[in-house]
């Protein structure tokens, strides 16, 4: 028997099992291993037998995948549907996002703001480096942590922090507006700095072009700078 229809938050009905549904799937996007039903029911707070029929049904579909142990993990069929997302962007960002990570050895990326949070929407790893950083498409952090974070900030409206609320604005997110670029370090995680720059792209959500790295001999005005040139580039395709 499926599921009644429940009033959301807004007042109007959703359907609880297609809600859970997609909240397996961002359990499973946001886990770096394989998990055991078991672990997708506890962090959906389910008992395991509704975690096992949400995951057959995903299954059929394609978008999960189970291995031999029975462990599940975001399946392929979820690479062709990520690639219909902002399908635009991610086209003009590709040739950028390569040419800024393999220049400067570090992970280059696109974030767009989904709600009151940031989400990766395309990611380049350079060809030859020592040290790598993997930044995945569909990794998300809050607005108010991170330089992606605090560039997308330096785009806002007064409307849209109305609907956002203030708990995550950033002070710094004035000095974009003037420097253009935004600076972070140990904030998404520990050990690691970013740069970014606001990305303006007409039709959509606020958007970022940053970079993640461990450690570089280029100051963060430098990398700012390549970067403010990429969204430039970005942007011009986009017209």
């Amino acid at each position: 028997m499926s599921e009644p229809n429940r009033p959301g938050a807004n007042g109007a009905p959703h359907s609880q099992t297609l809600s859970r549904g997609i909240r397996v799937l961002e359990i499973l996007a946001d886990s770096d291993d394989a998990l055991t039903i078991a672990e997708v029911a506890a962090a959906l707070g389910v008992h395991r037998s509704i975690a096992y029929r949400i995951l057959r049904t995903l299954e059929d579909h394609g978008v999960v995948i189970r291995d031999a142990a029975g462990a599940v993990r975001l399946g392929p069929r979820m690479a062709a549907l990520a690639r219909g997302v902002s399908r635009g962007l991610q086209t003009a960002a590709l040739p950028e996002l390569t040419s800024v990570a393999n220049e400067l050895g570090m992970t280059a990326f696109v974030t767009v703001l989904d709600r009151a949070e940031v989400v990766t929407l395309v990611s380049v790893e350079p060809r030859q480096a020592h040290a790598t950083v993997a930044q995945r498409p569909g990794t998300r952090h809050p607005l108010g942590r991170g330089a992606p974070g605090i560039a997308i900030q330096s785009l806002l409206t007064a409307a849209q922090w109305a609907d956002l609320g203030e708990d995550a604005r950033r002070g710094e997110a004035a000095e974009v507006r003037t420097r253009g670029f935004a600076t972070s370090h140990d904030e998404v995680i520990p050990g690691l700095a970013s740069v970014a720059v606001p990305l303006v792209v007409p039709g959509a959500a606020p958007s970022a072009l940053a970079v993640v790295y461990l450690g570089s001999e280029q100051s963060a005005t430098e990398i700012g700078a390549r970067l403010v040139r990429a969204a430039a580039a970005i942007a011009a395709d986009l017209r």
